[in-house]
Formats: structure tokens, sequence, C-alpha cells
């Protein structure tokens, strides 16, 4: 029988509800979060920020999608998806940028392929700042 995680694009992590990690996280799987994360993630797959994950980091990853509790910068490479669980207290950088009605979103959008440390300080005006989502892509 073959060992299913034999190349890292094949694996997935799982950061189980009672567990708490603080510090720089990195890693080519994809990952979910359920419990509490402190510092920085960055990733080269997909990242989700599951229910009962707490994220108070800037997040770095391929594909970003969040179900739970986020504060920091989220910038993927492919796209942000904001489900209508999800709370975001951030800035979003990514060329395509999904948020869910009923999602609580506090920040920025750039989907222009700016780097976080590239933006100007001129307000976008596409920005939404602290509004609960009611229709969809804000």
């Amino acid at each position: 029988m073959s060992n299913p995680y034999n190349s890292a694009t094949d694996r997935a992590s799982i950061l189980g509800p009672t567990l708490y990690f603080k510090g720089d996280l990195s890693a080519e799987e994809d990952l979910l979060i359920q419990g509490r994360v402190e510092g920085s993630i960055t990733h080269t797959q997909r990242l989700t920020v599951g229910a009962q994950g707490t994220v108070k980091a800037n997040i770095r990853a391929s594909l970003i999608i969040v179900e739970g509790t986020v504060d920091g910068d989220l910038q993927a490479d492919k796209s942000v998806t904001v489900k209508e669980t999800a709370k975001v207290c951030g800035n979003i950088f990514a060329p395509t940028v999904s948020i869910l009605e009923g999602a609580n979103f506090s920040g920025s959008i750039d989907m222009d392929g700016k780097k976080a440390g590239q933006l100007s300080t001129k307000q976008d005006p596409s920005s939404v700042r602290g509004h609960k989502i009611s229709g969809g892509v804000a």
C-alpha cells in the first residue's frame, strides 16, 4: 500500500481546537486551523481558518479561506474567501476576493497586485471599513 503523504502537495495538516501555537509557522502543505495561532503564517498551498480557529497573525498563502476569526493581513497568490461565519480585521491582498453575506470584515482590499510593503497611503474607493457584509463581494 502506498504512503498517502509521499509529497508535500498531497499532505494536509490540522491544528486542532485545543492547540495553541505562537511563533512563525510555515509549510508546503494544506493547513486547517481550528485552534489558536499568534505570530505569522507563510504557506505555499491552501490555508483554511476553520470556524473554531482564531488567528492573530499576518497570513501569506496561495489560497486562503476564512471561516473563523483573523486579526491580521491576508495575502494570497490566488484568492481569499471570507465565509459568512468569518470575522476578519485586517487588509486583504489578492487577485480574487470573495466575501460572503454575513461575514464581518474590517479593512481594505487590494486586488491590483501590489505587495503589502508597496501600498500607497491614499484611500482606495473600494476599501471597506468596519462593515458587516450584507450583499456579497464588497
